[in-house]
């Protein structure tokens, strides 16, 4: 008979959920930092989404060093792998320096010159269809930034419709959390069970890939069609990607710093010090440089950072509740689940059930991803997204209830796609 949770993992399951009860509640802290002017700058960042969890995960931390003790609660940090969040951190300042950026746009509007579609419908849908499907070959945070980015060049101001702005950020954020899964490498969730379930990339092509590159291009294509009305209204192509001024040399070395990141993405040592020659770069050939989006990266780790602290003592409830759903039942409840916790912590944890059938086992990441749309904590690239876009939408916020309610037709795309396709 298995042992009832302990205090330290009933206190971090009450501090997880405030936790997401916190991050659907940020306007609430920023219009206290209007109507309360002497403390506005405490309420400014409780009211960041970034550093939500982080600050719970402090508390979490401060509890167990009071509860227990300081050692322990060191020692429960020093067991935490905070690798993800680095790397994050990492390839969201690489991706979005401007050599790849104006590489990338560049790129995205020759193919769209090839589409028989007006060109700011062509590059829109060019956007949402290609970016999130490279998630699977340059990993899906660095796909998410490239996405962001781009869109936030093109599309996205403070003028822009709302339900423009929220349409095309629930599209992209499931385009992302399916698209990484052509390949075993590339989507959290998949990175986190292939190699202890032999998943190669002709398993997850014929399983997964075809399905995943199928919703995406209908919730590219989707959105195109109903927001063809503003689109209509906007410039022909932006200056900006009219011509590529940054030198070749200059952008080689950019996309090899990017691709060598890629390549060592499991040994923080490795892709840190890459960084570091990278920033070095970057200072030597300033004037090909935009602003390095440092502040966004490091908020972003630290939001990713607190969700590792935090989701590392849920096991206790959710390992049981992942081993007695049937397969269909998994695949809904790794859906639901998936909208308060981070998918690739959600697989992890289901990839420790011992027994789980062949068919379980695709039930659970398929719903794992087909929700990482859902909510900024349901996949680890959305906070990035998240932290690109957030100030073009109304007070610098995006609401997690309308993102949710955008995020359902794609959604419902990807669970006719992967719960009904054949294979």
């Amino acid at each position: 008979m298995n042992a009832g949770p302990t205090t330290v993992q009933l206190v971090a399951t009450v501090l997880f959920a405030l936790a997401v009860i916190h991050t659907f509640s940020t306007r609430w802290f920023e219009h206290l930092a209007h109507v309360h002017p002497k403390h506005a700058g405490l309420w400014h960042l409780l009211g960041e989404v970034e550093t939500v969890f982080g600050v719970w995960a402090l508390i979490l931390l401060a509890f167990m060093a009071l509860y227990l003790t300081p050692h322990e609660a060191l020692e429960y940090l020093n067991s935490r792998s905070f690798t993800e969040p680095a790397f994050i951190f990492v390839i969201m300042v690489i991706a979005a320096s401007r050599p790849v950026l104006d590489f990338s746009g560049a790129l995205l509007s020759w193919l769209a010159r090839l589409l028989p579609l007006a060109p700011p419908n062509a590059y829109y849908v060019t956007v949402l269809f290609v970016g999130p499907l490279l998630g699977s070959f340059i990993t899906e945070p660095a796909a998410m930034t490239l996405s962001a980015m781009l869109l936030r060049e093109r599309f996205f101001s403070p003028q822009a419709p709302n339900a423009f702005k929220y349409g095309t950020l629930g599209v992209l954020f499931v385009n992302v959390s399916i698209g990484g899964t052509l390949t075993p490498f590339a989507a959290p969730p998949v990175l986190m069970v292939a190699e202890r379930w032999n998943w190669d990339i002709g398993f997850m092509l014929q399983t997964f890939g075809w399905k995943a590159a199928l919703a995406v291009f209908v919730n590219a294509t989707a959105a195109t069609f109903l927001f063809r009305a503003y689109l209509k209204r906007l410039p022909t192509i932006s200056a900006a990607l009219a011509r590529l001024d940054v030198p070749w040399p200059v952008i080689a070395v950019h996309i090899a710093f990017l691709v060598g990141v890629v390549a060592t993405s499991h040994h923080v040592v490795v892709f840190a010090g890459l960084f570091l020659f990278f920033l070095g770069f970057t200072e030597a050939y300033r004037r090909y440089q935009s602003r390095l989006i440092l502040r966004e990266g490091l908020l972003v780790g630290l939001f990713l950072g607190g969700l590792v602290v935090l989701g590392g003592l849920q096991e206790w409830w959710l390992s049981p509740l992942l081993a007695h759903l049937d397969n269909s039942a998994l695949y809904f409840g790794a859906t639901a689940l998936t909208a308060v916790t981070d998918n690739a912590a959600l697989t992890y944890l289901g990839s420790l059930v011992d027994g789980l059938s062949a068919e379980a086992k695709y039930s659970l990441v398929a719903g794992a991803v087909t929700g990482g749309g859902m909510t900024v904590i349901a996949n680890a690239p959305n906070p990035a997204g998240f932290a690109i876009l957030k100030n073009t939408f109304e007070d610098g916020a995006i609401s997690p209830l309308w993102l949710a309610i955008a995020a359902t037709p794609p959604t419902l795309v990807a669970i006719v796609a992967f719960h009904w396709l054949p294979g």
